[in-house]
């Protein structure tokens, strides 16, 4: 699989981190954020006009030389990672992904090749971005890093196979347009991903709100992301 997570390396990557958005931490992590979203040099995808409910960002994702090559766009509310299992059940987000096209390149140093992207990318950041919030309660702390292990290597096998038994399709608007997706659930939620008539690739991951009835569109002005500091 080709994808932005992994440079010059072989084998599933390191298991993800919960991502940061931008509406937690310091006010310069929340700049810092921002800036990457406006840096980039694609457009950024979220969930269009019909859904009403509250937007953020999330995280963008850069190359060794800066380049910001993926990022992700908060809708609904905003999930709580869940180690003790005391977070509510009835949780409603959707994590919107979008990964540049970019084919095989070397790095801006000249040390190494970064990945060509696919919409393997996509379903693979997708997926182990549903798992950074996600793990089993019975687990005991200090197995969560072999539990997360074992599952983002599983997650990136499944991005590898888009065509294998575990992923269906689905048709869903983009920018209006039909676009045919990947489409998976699991006990943690659903992933999907795709790729648009201009070449970018999406991939979404979610809980509580169903992707059937999901529509993608361009962000046209990201205030309306970026003013959803708490």
């Amino acid at each position: 699989m080709e994808t932005t997570s992994r440079v010059g390396t072989a084998g599933p990557a390191p298991a993800p981190t919960p991502p940061t958005t931008a509406s937690a931490g310091t006010d310069a992590a929340r700049r810092q954020v921002v800036e990457g979203f406006v840096r980039a040099t694609f457009p950024w995808y979220g969930l269009d006009a019909a859904f009403t409910g509250p937007r953020w960002l999330m995280q963008v994702g850069t190359s060794a030389d800066g380049t910001v090559q993926h990022g992700t766009t908060g809708h609904g509310e905003e999930p709580s990672i869940r180690p003790d299992g005391s977070g509510p059940d009835d949780e409603r987000f959707t994590a919107v992904v979008t990964v540049a096209a970019s084919p095989v390149r070397r790095t801006g140093d000249g040390t190494g090749v970064l990945d060509a992207t696919s919409v393997s990318s996509a379903a693979w950041l997708a997926g182990s971005g549903l798992l950074a919030y996600t793990w089993p309660p019975q687990l005991d702390h200090a197995l969560r890093d072999d539990w997360l292990e074992q599952q983002t290597e599983a997650a990136f096998a499944l991005a590898d196979d888009l065509d294998g038994p575990e992923w269906t399709t689905l048709s869903l608007p983009v920018d209006g347009v039909p676009v045919p997706f990947h489409y998976r659930e699991s006990e943690f939620g659903w992933v999907l991903a795709g790729t648009t008539a201009g070449g970018a690739h999406i991939g979404a991951y979610g809980r509580g709100m169903s992707a059937y009835g999901l529509g993608f569109a361009v962000v046209e002005d990201l205030v309306e992301y970026s003013a959803s500091y708490r």
